[in-house]
């Protein structure tokens, strides 16, 4: 499995014989907008930096809220969430996604506002591989972040919606990484990974922005 950066929280996850991305973005959000070809498409939440469908070719699945789904011996699980810590009431809801595929269970928690309860990490189960807010601004506090890596214990960590250059009203990912008492960290293109060659402990991952 291949697992690319697109930017703010987009990501591109390339199995053996399909392909996923989540959260494609228009322009608006400073990265230009996402354009490539997928089977699978996952909208956490509808706005502009979550929701360009449009840029995505192949005539993808697109799965866009809470529920169960089986497409191409992909499994996925939309869990409830909000935007925001009033329950939605200023940015609405927002979906995790659970991803099952090739033996590796990856968590993307879109734009959660709010820290995690103890029966949505039972929902969400175990994970391998975690996609995290950790900008800081509409999202998780730098605190919240680490107490939710904590309580869902992934093998690997990758920090998403964050300031790397054309997202300034965010956070940089520096603060995440102080938090959880690392120094600098490398990036990397991008994280090939299989089952077999998960992590025993938690890795953090840094992507490096890949352009469409």
């Amino acid at each position: 499995m291949e697992i690319t950066w697109l930017g703010h929280s987009c990501f591109r996850i390339k199995g053996k014989e399909v392909i996923l991305v989540v959260d494609p973005h228009d322009a608006s959000v400073g990265y230009p907008a996402v354009n490539l070809t997928a089977h699978i498409v996952m909208l956490s939440h509808d706005h502009p930096g979550h929701n360009y469908v449009d840029g995505i070719e192949g005539n993808p699945y697109v799965i866009r809220g809470v529920g169960e789904y089986e497409v191409q011996q992909v499994f996925i699980t939309g869990i409830p969430t909000f935007h925001d810590l009033e329950r939605g009431s200023l940015r609405g809801k927002n979906v995790i996604y659970v991803v099952e595929i090739e033996g590796i269970r990856l968590c993307h928690l879109g734009d959660v506002g709010q820290p995690i309860s103890s029966q949505q990490v039972e929902e969400i189960g175990r994970v391998d591989i975690l996609m995290i807010p950790v900008g800081g601004v509409s999202t998780l506090s730098i605190k919240s972040v680490v107490g939710t890596v904590n309580l869902l214990n992934p093998q690997v960590v990758i920090p998403m919606h964050y300031n790397a250059g054309m997202t300034p009203r965010l956070e940089q990912a520096d603060k995440f990484f102080k938090e959880f008492g690392l120094g600098a960290v490398t990036p990397q293109s991008k994280l090939t990974i299989t089952a077999a060659t998960l992590p025993t402990e938690t890795q953090v991952v840094e992507l490096e922005y890949q352009g469409t």
